[in-house]
């Protein structure tokens, strides 16, 4: 049993998001007994753009030759993918910028979801190749962008889900801190809500 966590925030393990995290983290911890998880941790503001290779490989009908496979953001990829494939769950700890996923987070999705490996073309569409599993999104925001108090639109949320659930992972629960910029009383508020949310989320078994 592994966790996957995945850190997208350029403030590391400083920021709210990773703080969230850590929560959620905990409980699965616990939930697992004394079969204690690894944990995998993965910084994703440290990963490169993809490349011309990657480019190319993702436009042509067929996967390159293995050298080709075997440098560069290609390569980097498949340990991304494998990376995800071994994960019994997933941790992903992301802030929102400008209403949606940081520049981060948007790098490991554009090499976690590639054609022939994580998901594939029928006639009906893009079908999902990992087996489903937990995921779970800690989200933390300067604004609000749920509930009555939201001032601003959520496009994180709905693009996760479904960049997700392409690649076969549809199991996706989310958890906000929300309003961070609204001063340490909004804070603490906001803090609280979460956690009361993760303690009160039905099952950290799945």
């Amino acid at each position: 049993m592994s966790i996957l966590h995945i850190t997208c925030s350029p403030r590391g393990q400083h920021s709210e998001s990773h703080r969230l995290s850590q929560r959620i983290i905990d409980r699965l911890i616990a939930a697992a007994g004394p079969q204690a998880p690894a944990i995998i941790e993965l910084d994703a503001t440290a990963l490169p753009h993809v490349d011309h290779d990657y480019a190319a490989a993702l436009s042509a009908p067929v996967d390159p030759a293995e050298d080709v496979l075997g440098r560069g953001a290609l390569q980097l990829s498949a340990q991304l993918i494998q990376a995800l494939q071994d994960a019994t769950q997933i941790v992903i700890a992301t802030p929102m910028h400008n209403f949606t996923v940081p520049s981060s987070l948007k790098v490991w999705i554009d090499h976690v979801v590639r054609v022939r490996s994580t998901f594939r073309i029928t006639a009906e569409g893009k079908i999902g190749n990992l087996p489903d599993r937990p995921v779970y999104v800690a989200i933390s925001s300067g604004g609000e962008f749920s509930g009555d108090a939201a001032r601003q639109p959520d496009f994180l949320t709905p693009y996760l889900t479904h960049v997700l659930g392409t690649i076969g992972l549809k199991r996706v629960t989310y958890f906000s801190v929300e309003g961070t910029a609204r001063g340490e009383p909004a804070l603490q508020a906001a803090r609280a809500r979460a956690e009361a949310a993760i303690a009160a989320h039905p099952s950290w078994t799945a």
